[in-house]
């Protein structure tokens, strides 16, 4: 519900806050598919080195076609195929940054403990919420690079975003605190989206701000990410197992036995 009637674009407009309503739709997004495609080859048995790639398409795929340009294209105006090629390279930013982050925690994890990778296993979903939360964190930079730049979009109403975004109209029905002489255009930010100015980091048509330079050396930053993520993955858990795999215990010598 709106803090008070008329006011949540301004409730919403810190730079901040639209970057936190952005990265928690790429969790939604990203994470969905990761853990989704986690549960399904963990029934196949996959070895984690090959897992965590299959989960990296997959979690790419999931926020680009479904969260992204599906659940996106009409507050962007746009066909839905306008909608992905749009959404593609800010898509891909977010994945790195998001993947930088689960990929090492979800390995290391469940390199201490193999039912991690069984979705039968409570440590299977410890381990993915885990995850999600420290690849939350990794990605806000990004995300909030990426708002401030307007090539994702925060948070806002359908007074801002237009028919994509979130209806305000049932909330002010539900509040009953309609006051005398409120308008929708109360404050200036609901006035400014009445008259075709959205509120910063609301709209997807900035990509002309930003050099095709700049673009290129934060993807580059967030493929660092990822390998950074990678690596510590490879040095300190293993790649190498598999669910059901029986774990590697160290062997300890029995008092009295020799070699």
């Amino acid at each position: 519900r709106e803090p008070s009637p008329g006011t949540h674009e301004q409730f919403v407009a810190p730079l901040w806050k639209q970057a936190v309503g952005s990265t928690i739709h790429c969790a939604a997004g990203d994470a969905t598919g990761i853990i989704v495609a986690a549960a399904i080859t963990g029934y196949f048995g996959l070895r984690m080195g090959t897992d965590i790639w299959v989960e990296y398409a997959a979690g790419f795929l999931f926020g680009l076609f479904i969260f992204q340009a599906l659940f996106m294209k009409d507050m962007m105006n746009m066909s839905y195929g306008e909608a992905v090629r749009s959404s593609f390279l800010p898509e891909w930013m977010s994945m790195n940054a998001m993947m930088a982050g689960m990929l090492p925690t979800m390995v290391l994890l469940m390199s201490r403990d193999m039912r991690a990778m069984e979705a039968t296993s409570p440590w299977f979903w410890a381990s993915m919420s885990a995850a999600t939360l420290v690849g939350v964190v990794v990605a806000y930079p990004v995300n909030w690079w990426l708002v401030k730049h307007q090539l994702k979009h925060g948070m806002g109403t359908e007074r801002a975003l237009g028919k994509g975004g979130a209806p305000v109209a049932a909330e002010h029905q539900h509040a009953g605190m309609a006051m005398a002489g409120m308008k929708h255009a109360a404050t200036p930010l609901a006035a400014s989206a009445h008259t075709g100015h959205a509120m910063p980091g609301m709209r997807m048509e900035g990509d002309g701000q930003v050099s095709a330079g700049r673009k290129a050396l934060v993807t580059v930053l967030t493929l660092v990410m990822l390998a950074a993520g990678y690596y510590v993955a490879a040095q300190y858990g293993d790649l190498s197992m598999r669910p059901g795999q029986p774990m590697n215990m160290p062997q300890m010598a029995m008092p009295g036995m020799t070699h």
